[in-house]
């Protein structure tokens, strides 16, 4: 029937495949039910705006009053972040908004909309 090296390698091929799958769903599926919104048109002050983006790019934001928590720093840090408020997120790309949103979700917070800072909102 099979040889004994073809249903070893079987397992590694499958557990390979689930690995980029996995990898892949994390950074490049959009997380559902958080839309696009533009920046200019909130106006709710009722949300936490947390920049994802990094500090030197954060910094040079006209944004006052955002939490800024680049990706690499949300485990670490994630616990500064009011659990009681919506949260919008501000990135710089698709990447970094999906790894974000989906964290942030799975530990309980409510994230409500996201902006990226390399282009506006097109009714996405």
């Amino acid at each position: 029937m099979f040889n004994k090296g073809v249903i070893t390698i079987i397992p590694i091929i499958l557990l390979g495949f689930i690995l980029v799958f996995y990898f892949s769903y994390t950074r490049y599926f959009p997380v559902y039910g958080v839309p696009c919104i533009d920046q200019a048109n909130q106006s709710n002050d009722s949300n936490v705006t947390v920049d994802l983006r990094d500090y030197v790019t954060a910094d040079r934001s006209e944004l006052k009053g955002s939490v800024v928590m680049p990706v690499a720093y949300l485990k670490r840090h994630y616990r500064e972040l009011p659990k009681q408020q919506a949260i919008h997120i501000i990135a710089a790309d698709r990447v970094e908004k999906n790894i974000g949103a989906r964290f942030l979700n799975q530990k309980g917070y409510n994230v409500v909309g996201y902006t990226l800072s390399e282009c506006g909102c097109r009714n996405k």
